[in-house]
């Protein structure tokens, strides 16, 4: 380790033991990158993320009040309809017709079971093929949820249910914008078959299934955009870097801290979500616009060159703004990414100096390219190093 870097960790370490943080101070550093040892990360996009506040004496209390309202989730949604243990405080009833599956009633719960059912196939389909470059996300966690896997209750997981489903998945896709596929063509496709991945012994989960869980109760607490594709590969990048805190304490708890810090995200981002918003200030058609007005103010001869071959915005924008890069970039480069982008004050203005840092990155290719060639580059973008890209954005920002 250089001495470069023990003093960076030193700063942080001087900025985060303080009784009420320098969020000015913790911003400026997490902007250049912040350090992966001893949790630095972790604690500082918690803070960064809303989900702590800066007086450290009240940490314990908040997290500990958060966990407990997120296993009560957990037992309120997690369950199968008639179905409860008397020690979880709920008991099985007699069936009525009130509850019957065949009960007409939207309001019955058997209709609202099958309904969520929808929601969770959507869900399954795409948590199983999270991040396949590595193989994180197949590998069983050390902290599997004990609520739901302990033998004395009669609760189902996710994956049981979904199994147990009679219902097709391809009625139930759910995308945005008409856009078919959000990933990436350089990211390796995951097996398609339930029965392809490796199954765990009992009482032990995969971290995908975790993720499962979180998108699930989100979708179910959310219900005005409930689970839009995409929001996976917005969870991922966050629930990878709770789940491998070197700190086992708060390691154990990824799971609930990677729901409210997911949360407190898409409470910023929801609107690149919802369709009926695409055409107002907020919603995701005047962000990639934004971008192409930016690239005119900064390289005119590119936005024209693009403008020429007809190359939309909504072509490769969509996916970069939408899904904040997780799919361009290896799961590393992301994080990395994400350091800047949850330290800027404006962070998602900034995120559309990137998009046109990496344009402007790529000008010469783009210029001397045809339409083919330059629809390529931009769905498959070739440049790795992302902190040439931030260093480029942060003199697109300085420039102003």
């Amino acid at each position: 380790m250089s001495s470069l870097h023990k003093s960076r960790i030193a700063d942080f370490q001087d900025v985060l033991k303080e009784p009420s943080i320098a969020l000015e101070k913790l911003r400026e550093l997490s902007f250049s990158g912040i350090p992966c040892e001893g949790g630095l990360r972790c604690l500082c996009w918690k803070i960064l993320l809303n989900y702590l506040p800066l007086e450290r004496a009240s940490w314990t209390s908040i997290l500990a009040k958060q966990r407990e309202l997120y296993a009560q989730f957990l037992r309120e949604m997690i369950i199968q309809p008639g179905i409860a243990k008397a020690n979880m405080g709920v008991s099985r009833e007699d069936v009525t017709f009130e509850d019957h599956p065949l009960n007409p009633n939207p309001d019955s719960r058997w209709n609202t079971y099958f309904k969520d059912n929808e929601v969770l196939l959507q869900i399954d389909k795409d948590v199983r093929r999270l991040c396949p470059d590595i193989s994180f996300f197949q590998r069983a966690t050390e902290y599997p949820c004990l609520l739901i896997l302990d033998p004395q209750n009669e609760f189902e997981t996710l994956r049981k249910r979904v199994e147990q489903t009679t219902l097709k998945s391809q009625t139930v896709a759910r995308n945005r914008s008409g856009v078919t596929n959000m990933s990436s063509p350089h990211k390796n496709s995951a097996p398609s078959s339930l029965n392809e991945y490796e199954v765990l012994p009992n009482g032990c989960e995969a971290h995908w299934e975790v993720v499962e869980r979180i998108l699930f109760i989100y979708a179910k607490l959310n219900p005005g955009i409930a689970y839009v594709q995409g929001m996976n590969e917005i969870v991922g990048p966050l629930y990878y870097t709770f789940a491998t805190d070197p700190n086992s304490e708060w390691k154990e708890h990824a799971e609930a801290d990677t729901f409210f810090c997911f949360t407190n995200l898409m409470a910023e981002i929801r609107d690149n979500f919802i369709k009926s918003l695409d055409d107002s200030q907020c919603g995701i058609t005047y962000k990639m616009e934004k971008v192409y007005s930016t690239l005119k103010e900064k390289d005119v001869e590119l936005y024209l060159k693009l403008q020429e071959q007809n190359i939309k915005p909504q072509f490769f924008a969509f996916r970069w703004l939408t899904l904040l890069l997780s799919q361009e970039f290896l799961l590393p480069d992301v994080i990395r990414i994400w350091d800047s982008l949850f330290a800027d004050d404006n962070r998602f203005d900034f995120l559309l100096l990137v998009c046109c840092a990496m344009l402007m990155l790529i000008r010469e290719q783009l210029l001397e390219g045809d339409f083919t060639v330059n629809m390529r580059l931009l769905q498959d973008y070739p440049i790795t190093d992302v902190c040439q890209i931030l260093q480029k954005a942060k003199e697109l920002q300085d420039s102003k």
